[in-house]
């Protein structure tokens, strides 16, 4: 494995590079043009007028090429129709008048025709570039002395088929060399034809013909006709079975690649991956699937736009090959995601160790063209055999493996079972938590909390709970993690503030002027939308938004910190009360903390239930209130269970506290009861709640019957 980070792109990133060193078109026209202007200067016109022979093979070039554009359907593909005239003129005549001929007939017919363009001009000067190659070997062979020589002997049979095949090679080189016509491979592009292997052919029988029976040619032209006329249509059959060819090549490309960075897309992967995997089962090794995802894309697509963020993808996209093997594959997997297959690796550390390169390759900022950007990712590894048996299982927990990396911020993990979130067991439960929001299961309690140091209650937390039919009662780290995964949260956050707001309103009703407060999940925090449903069920309890508090982690803020505050603010001109939850375990600066429209900070429990301890929870503990008061803010301490820390917490000057001192999470009506018979200080003793939810749940179910 130490050569994971060698190796050049893959193949995909390198199609498509332009060709180095091809002769031009251009260059082929003027080496045409150059071979009919010796051929201009050699022509003796004098010297030809008494060969009739000449007039008449001229002639015969002439209206062959005349007739080229209606017969061959004016394809300029392969030797020309009047190839075996060409040839008698150049052997019998003389190479000279063969070049003028040929240029002059095929320039003029063009001309008349209106047909003449740049393709083509560079089609005639290909032509007569060929022939003219093909003379200088006339030249060199003295095939015209073969040929004068008379009869039909083998040498000058040879020397008439070896100028032929010189026209034929010289133009099919340059065909290719000049990159027009139908671009094949160049071994593909030398077969000739049926109808050019005839042309040929004929060539020996017509260069006899005007050497022995020169009135005889005029009775070649039909048959040559014919099969050009045939070779005609066979070319223009192969043109369109290659142009078809190679829409359905591209059309392929496209079906399997990804538009954007031309690296393959989940379709093309997941057959490679599943490629693998019949390789390491016959081979008895293994393979390593890797899902990554870039942490901060969001930040760039939303705040710099797309045509930053597409570039961003692209340049990672060509970072992250750079980093790989050249038989790796690495695809875009979907939106910042990408998937890499690493064959032949069956050992957890050469993964990970493929997974460091990875990471590493992307740890130098990446330059766009307003700035230059450090983009994170976490990176998820799952192995054959040991993880999944096919193609499938290996994506899905490598994905799962990613999500506990970007939970986790470790970079990468290697898939374990207890980071899977979706075992049989949990997809059970999922689909009956749909059922559960439909038939309003879900069942909320109340934590108290009391204003420091009087104890007076001035509001609660609602906090859910799932009251299963089998289960019985499930916390919420039972199946909130299930609902955030699947899309669930939405209907389950907005089902929760419904019945905390009817419960407020309850309350007031009863003069109760009870504050209640609602955690946010980080989907909602991010839902342009979200205010929007909150000012719809305020209406529809006619509760006032300064009776809401909605509290947010600071983890959740920081997920997008642009759009979290955007619907902040929404919210806070609303008039809603907002906290930061579980401060101190998160990530935002001071500075952003002051950006933020929020009314209180709540310490996290595991400070304040260290604070006796540890004298750094105490101290993280007491800095935090003196932030807040500062800054402005209330400050609710979680986690208070006993007197000594209720004490010290009201001579830090906190201002409200919150634990199992005051109350553990009770149904409604407990706690109404509770707080008609005045205020509490001392500890509420643990009721038996299993009995009284059965009673409180069908009075809830009841009420929203109604």
């Amino acid at each position: 494995m130490d050569d994971l980070g060698a190796g050049a792109p893959p193949s995909d990133i390198r199609e498509g590079a332009a060709p180095v060193g091809r002769p031009t078109p251009v260059a082929v026209a003027l080496g045409g043009a150059g071979a009919f202007l010796i051929g201009l200067a050699a022509t003796r016109l004098s010297g030809l007028t008494g060969d009739p022979r000449a007039w008449l093979l001229v002639g015969l070039v002439v209206a062959g090429e005349a007739a080229r554009p209606w017969f061959a359907r004016g394809h300029d593909h392969g030797i020309a129709v009047t190839t075996p005239f060409l040839m008698a003129l150049l052997l019998v005549v003389g190479a000279p008048l063969a070049l003028v001929t040929q240029a002059l007939g095929g320039a003029a017919v063009h001309v008349a025709t209106r047909s003449l363009s740049v393709p083509a001009v560079l089609a005639l000067g290909r032509r007569a570039l060929a022939l003219g190659v093909a003379s200088a070997i006339a030249h060199l062979i003295d095939a015209g002395a073969l040929v004068g020589a008379g009869g039909v002997a083998g040498d000058a049979i040879l020397g008439a088929f070896g100028v032929a095949g010189a026209v034929f090679l010289s133009d099919r080189l340059l065909e290719h060399a000049a990159g027009r016509g139908l671009r094949p491979p160049l071994r593909q592009g030398l077969a000739p034809r049926d109808s050019e292997i005839v042309l040929l052919a004929l060539v020996p029988l017509t260069v006899f013909t005007a050497q022995s029976a020169a009135a005889l040619l005029p009775l070649l032209a039909l048959p040559i006709v014919l099969v050009a006329k045939a070779g005609g249509t066979s070319l223009e059959n192969h043109v369109l079975i290659e142009r078809l060819r190679s829409q359905a090549a591209e059309k392929e490309h496209q079906a399997l690649h990804d538009g954007l960075t031309g690296l393959p897309n989940r379709t093309l992967f997941r057959d490679r991956v599943h490629q693998a995997v019949a390789a390491a089962r016959r081979e008895s090794s293994g393979c390593a699937v890797l899902i990554m995802d870039l942490d901060r894309f969001k930040e760039v697509n939303e705040t710099l736009g797309h045509h930053n963020g597409d570039q961003l993808l692209q340049l990672a996209g060509a970072r992250l090959a750079g980093a790989l093997r050249e038989s790796d594959t690495i695809a875009r997997h979907g939106g910042d995601e990408f998937a890499i297959l690493l064959p032949h690796v069956g050992e957890a550390n050469d993964a990970a160790r493929a997974a460091e390169k990875i990471l590493e390759a992307l740890d130098d900022p990446i330059t766009l063209p307003s700035l230059s950007f450090h983009v994170g990712s976490s990176i998820g590894i799952a192995l054959f055999p040991d993880h999944g048996a096919d193609a499938d299982s290996l994506i899905q927990k490598a994905d799962v493996a990613m999500y506990a990396a970007k939970e986790l911020h470790s970079g990468y993990e290697i898939y374990a079972p207890e980071q899977d979130k979706y075992s049989p067991d949990r997809l059970a439960l999922v689909g009956e938590l749909r059922q559960a929001l439909e038939r309003r299961e879900l069942v909320l309690v109340y934590q108290p909390k009391a204003l420091l140091p009087s104890g007076n209650v001035e509001g609660v937390e609602a906090l859910v709970r799932w009251d299963h039919p089998r289960r019985g009662l499930l916390p919420p780290n039972e199946f909130i993690p299930l609902a955030e995964h699947t899309g669930l949260i939405r209907p389950l956050t907005l089902q929760v503030l419904d019945t905390a707001l009817g419960q407020c309103r309850r309350w007031r009703d009863e003069g109760l002027n009870l504050h209640v407060a609602v955690n946010l999940s980080v989907q909602s925090l991010l839902d342009a939308a979200f205010p929007n449903e909150v000012a719809r069920l305020l209406s529809k309890w006619n509760v006032s938004p300064a009776w809401l508090e909605l509290e947010i982690t600071e983890s959740g803020i920081m997920v997008d910190p642009f759009r979290a505050l955007e619907v902040l603010t929404r919210l806070n001109h609303m008039g809603i009360r907002l906290a930061i939850d579980d401060y101190g375990t998160g990530y935002s600066s001071l500075a952003y903390l002051r950006q933020l429209p929020v009314n209180a900070i709540k310490i996290d429990k595991s400070f304040v239930l260290g604070m006796e301890a540890s004298d750094n929870d105490s101290v993280i503990v007491r800095s935090t209130i003196d932030l807040g008061r500062n800054l402005g803010l209330e400050v609710v301490a979680e986690g208070v269970e006993n007197e000594n820390v209720w004490q010290r917490l009201g001579d830090l000057r906190c201002t409200f506290a919150q634990g199992y001192f005051l109350a553990r999470p009770m149904p409604a009506e407990e706690l109404s009861t509770m707080l008609r018979e005045g205020p509490f200080r001392a500890r509420v003793e643990t009721r038996d709640l299993e009995a009284l939810w059965r009673a409180v749940t069908e009075s809830e179910r009841r009420r929203a019957g109604n």
